[in-house]
Parts: C-alpha cells; structure tokens; sequence
C-alpha cells in the first residue's frame, strides 16, 4: 500500500467506477497515452486494460515504482520515474502522444502550461483539476472565471466539461470538488500572428484585468492604434480569435513605426 504524501499533493482515487469512466473518455487515435502521477495505480489498470502497450506512466514518487512495477508487471519498461515537468518528452515520444491523469492540485496548472508548450504533440488531454481549475478551462468570454488559461487553451483545443468528482472518492479527501475536463486538439495549426505575442498580450491584459486594455497594453500600443474601439473592452470581453486579431494590429502597427 502507497501513502499519499502532501507534499506532492497525492489524493488517490479510490473508487473503480471513476476511474474507469476517466480512461473511457479517452478516444483511441493509436497514440501512446501518458498518464501523469499514477500514485497506487487506480486509474492506470483501466488505461491498461483499454489501451494496452500504448499506456505509458509518469511518477515522481519513488515509493510508487516499485508498486507499479509489482502490480504492472507488463508496464515495467514504460513506467518513468521522474518529475514531468522536467521531462524531454520528445525524447521519449517522437511522435504525438496523448495525456491522462488524476493530476496533482498544486502543479495542475504548469501541467497545462506544459501541454501548451507541446500542443503540437498532444492531440488530448483527459485530466482531472480541481473544480475551480477545470471550470477555469472551458469557461467562455464574459465568464468570471474566463482568464489567461481559458484564452490560451481554448486557442488551441477544444475543451469539455466530463464530470464533478466529490472529495469522498479520494484518499485522503481533500477540502475541495474535483472536475474532469476534456481537450481536444483543434484545427489551428499556428496562429496568425507571432505566437510569443499572443501569450504576451493575454498575460499582460488578465494581469490588470479589471482595465481596459487601452490601459493594460498601454506599453505596446502607440496613441494612434490605442484610439480603436476595441481597446475600450476588458480582457474576458475578448474571444481566442479577438486577442488573435489585436496581436495582428499591434504587429502592424509597430512594423509601420519601425519598431
């Protein structure tokens, strides 16, 4: 039996029925499938048993490998002990892989900052966030909880909101509902401006979120671009394809002003 440790934020599922509807919504593109932090390996039996040699697992606990290995025997040589975040996964997968989990709360977040980094070779993502995070995710533009992660996910996948999981279907419970989302890869290889703007420009914007981005972008902007409509709105006022199209005018406008 594996002990949750706090400090790596472990919550182990403990009920079969969950975790099999989590592997089930995993749709089979014959990828390998990359499960982040099997703890005591509750989710991974059901991966195994759908995806078989596709199933790889992450786990940063060293505790666990020697379970995981006792009780995957088959799945030795694809358990990887180390931390994912510092993972070359291109290393590991030349080609496209899939990511599942019941990811730890305190990195789920670097976690998709990380997919975000790889998007080009992940082309889904099953996950388990807490609530507040998963409904971070997929909320839309006017939403409260729209932000930096809503705008940069959702210009790449589409997401899903699979279900809420209550803190009794973990050991140890924690203090918080769990929500499963789902992300698919969408159809936008590149964005149509410099990427490395758009992360800049959604940062900055949800930075000073309750200022309008004439004011939150003031440092990109000249006094002629900064006199567009729609720099009068909010950053959750905005969709993907609207922060898109202001990169694009800032772009411009700083190519005409030799900048």
């Amino acid at each position: 039996m594996v002990q949750p440790k706090k400090k790596l934020g472990q919550h182990f599922l403990v009920h079969d029925s969950i975790a099999e509807r989590i592997a089930s919504a995993m749709e089979n593109n014959h990828f390998p499938i990359l499960e982040i932090g099997p703890g005591e390996g509750k989710l991974t039996q059901f991966i195994l048993e759908k995806y078989k040699s596709q199933a790889f697992a992450v786990e940063i606990d060293e505790e666990s490998i020697p379970h995981l290995h006792q009780r995957f025997p088959e799945m030795t040589d694809r358990i990887i002990f180390g931390d994912f975040l510092k993972l070359d996964l291109t290393e590991i997968f030349p080609d496209k892989f899939n990511i599942i989990g019941n990811f730890p709360y305190n990195i789920s977040s670097q976690i998709l900052f990380k997919v975000l980094e790889h998007r080009h070779c992940v082309p889904q993502v099953i996950g388990m966030f807490q609530k507040e995070v998963a409904d971070r995710v997929i909320a839309p533009p006017g939403s409260k909880t729209y932000g930096i992660l809503s705008v940069l996910i959702q210009a790449y996948y589409n997401t899903q909101y699979l279900f809420t999981v209550l803190p009794g279907s973990f050991y140890p419970p924690p203090k918080v509902k769990s929500g499963v989302i789902k992300l698919v890869r969408n159809d936008r290889e590149n964005l149509n401006c410099d990427e490395l703007m758009f992360f800049k420009v959604v940062k900055l914007a949800f930075n000073q979120r309750r200022k309008t981005l004439r004011n939150s972008l003031k440092s990109l902007l000249t006094s002629e671009l900064g006199k567009e409509e729609i720099f009068n709105l909010r950053p959750e006022q905005l969709s993907p394809d609207d922060f898109e199209r202001i990169c694009l005018m800032i772009e411009v406008d700083q190519k005409n002003a030799g900048l």
